[in-house]
């Protein structure tokens, strides 16, 4: 085999444990929060913006009925989000990424991590979340935004209330996912448009994060425990689901 090959399987074999690091730095890091909410939003939303100050607003309330924030650790949205969190004295958590591009990490975080890879950051977002709250943004936002309804529209974790802010910013591509994705091409469901809901107002939003894990805690207390592999929660936060290679009978999960 040549050299040069043993250097490549080397490399290959050592990104393993950088991964696993990873996890292992995420997980002892956010395994001491009780509970959190992920925000998300621009890195480019300038501080006099009107999002901006909403963030920070939405941040405080969160740390206020003892949510911590968790954010992508950098500026814009991510820095109104842990600024309020911050000042309000609560757990304001940063999930950085490494970019080609430099990026600073905002100052004010209480818990903060730098991840080389955004599947495992990914995963800290969604593991620790009683719920997302998504500001507008970019393709970043869309990919969570996206990736949070995937994971509720196939099961795969366990529902939690996605709330996006703005209308303004929201209704273009809630008319288009309604009018053309499920109306003219049928490739998601009728209520599949319930999966998230869209506000102005971030006290409304926090609410409905609010009262869904009360609710959530209060269900929990009283549901016997699923012994059927398929439901069982596995420690990344999702489901272990069916085998695509399973050839038996399959059964639906009935949520509320």
């Amino acid at each position: 085999m040549p050299q040069n090959k043993n250097i490549s399987m080397a490399g290959e074999t050592w990104r393993m444990f950088r991964i696993l690091s990873e996890f292992v730095d995420g997980f002892e890091t956010l395994t001491s929060l009780e509970k959190a909410v992920t925000v998300f939003g621009s890195a480019r939303t300038p501080q006099d913006d009107p999002y901006y100050l909403q963030a920070v607003e939405c941040g405080r309330l969160l740390a206020s009925e003892k949510f911590a924030v968790i954010t992508g650790g950098g500026p814009g949205i991510m820095e109104a989000a842990n600024k309020g969190a911050y000042e309000a004295r609560g757990h304001s958590v940063g999930l950085n990424i490494t970019l080609p591009m430099e990026q600073h990490a905002n100052p004010y975080l209480t818990h903060s991590l730098t991840f080389r890879y955004f599947f495992v950051r990914k995963v800290m977002f969604v593991k620790y979340a009683s719920g997302f709250i998504i500001f507008p943004g970019g393709f970043g936002t869309m990919d969570e935004f996206f990736e949070s309804m995937t994971l509720i529209q196939t099961l795969k974790i366990e529902p939690f209330p996605v709330v996006c802010i703005g209308h303004e910013f929201w209704d273009g591509l809630i008319d288009w996912l309604r009018d053309t994705m499920r109306d003219k091409f049928r490739y998601i469901s009728p209520n599949d448009l319930d999966l998230f809901s869209v506000t102005d107002d971030v006290e409304e939003a926090v609410r409905i994060v609010k009262e869904h894990h009360h609710k959530r805690q209060e269900i929990l207390r009283h549901m016997p425990a699923s012994d059927h592999p398929a439901n069982q929660t596995t420690a990344e936060g999702t489901r272990q689901g069916f085998d695509p290679m399973f050839d038996g009978s399959f059964y639906s999960l009935e949520l509320d």
